[in-house]
């Protein structure tokens, strides 16, 4: 064997090495993150759950709260700013998808009011109108809730039984 063609034997035999290493690395590296859910604030979104779900985990429950629906639906209702996770499990126990939840503010037109540091959120859509908004001044956001609550309870008195 020549001083060349024992060169490229230990060439090939490196590269070999190398090639193994990488795939290696790659097949020990961890898939791909699930693309985050993302919903607004007070605002539901639906995706859907892989098979053999026994079980859900939400991180947060005051980030967001779900709802397992027939056909293997989740609705994810946007509670409060921020991100927890979501992790769905089998009757075994093994995890078989964790998901980020990210809950973000509304899209549409809100106009925020500041008055030294209290705060009040309207929503103009066209004309602006009171909104609860987490964030808002106490005082603000609890007549704002119970006149909320208010219309609510006389919308439900006043439906057919």
């Amino acid at each position: 064997m020549t001083a060349f063609s024992a060169f490229c034997r230990r060439r090939q035999i490196h590269q070999l090495v190398g090639a193994a290493a990488l795939i290696a690395i790659v097949a020990a590296a961890p898939a791909g993150a699930a693309e985050p859910i993302t919903v607004m604030l007070d605002q539901a979104t639906i995706t859907k759950l892989p098979g053999r779900v026994a079980t859900i985990v939400i991180g947060n429950p005051l980030i967001a709260d779900v709802s397992v629906q027939g056909g293997g639906l989740l609705v994810v209702t946007g509670k409060g700013y921020g991100t927890t996770n979501l992790i769905a499990l089998d009757r075994s126990g093994a995890v078989l998808t964790e998901r980020n939840i990210e809950v973000v503010g509304a899209q549409d037109t809100v106009v925020v009011v500041y008055r030294g540091v209290s705060r009040e959120s309207y929503s103009c859509a066209p004309d602006c109108q009171r909104r609860i908004t987490l964030g808002d001044a106490p005082d603000y956001f609890a007549q704002t809730l119970s006149q909320s609550a208010t219309r609510a309870s006389q919308a439900q008195a006043q439906a057919p039984r």
